[in-house]
């Protein structure tokens, strides 16, 4: 607060402006208002203060979310290419496998050649046991 002191002279004002040994209830009750003016003035920047450490805790958390998932998504880009190649070399592989059964005659031989294994099996066990 800005004001005229007792000599004249223009500047900030103190409580020792407003009081002196012989003054009123008026002075007293000034004075008692520019100190509690102060004091709710003081609790204000205190209050702001905290407020503005906790905006700046929340940006620099907000920042390391963020950079957190930039770093996820561009995985998640990279596991997805992965997996496409991944798929298409599966079914290269699938596709081949099904051209080869087909070519060995399908399942018929497979039939028979397991046939075969059992017989083969049976003819093992009857020449050890006789």
């Amino acid at each position: 607060m800005l004001g005229v002191d007792r000599k004249g002279n223009y500047g900030p004002l103190s409580l020792h402006d407003y009081s002196d040994d012989d003054s009123d209830d008026g002075n007293d009750f000034v004075s008692d208002q520019i100190r509690n003016q102060r004091q709710q003035l003081k609790q204000q920047d205190e209050g702001l203060d905290m407020l503005s450490k906790s905006a700046d805790r929340l940006g620099a958390l907000s920042l390391g979310i963020s950079e957190e998932l930039g770093q996820q998504n561009k995985m998640l880009d990279e596991m997805e290419t992965d997996l496409d190649k991944t798929t298409q070399r599966l079914d290269f592989v699938t596709q081949k496998t099904k051209e080869m059964i087909k070519r060995s005659g399908g399942k018929q031989n497979f039939l028979i050649i397991v046939a075969l294994i059992v017989v083969a099996f049976i003819l093992i066990l009857l020449i050890l046991y006789t």
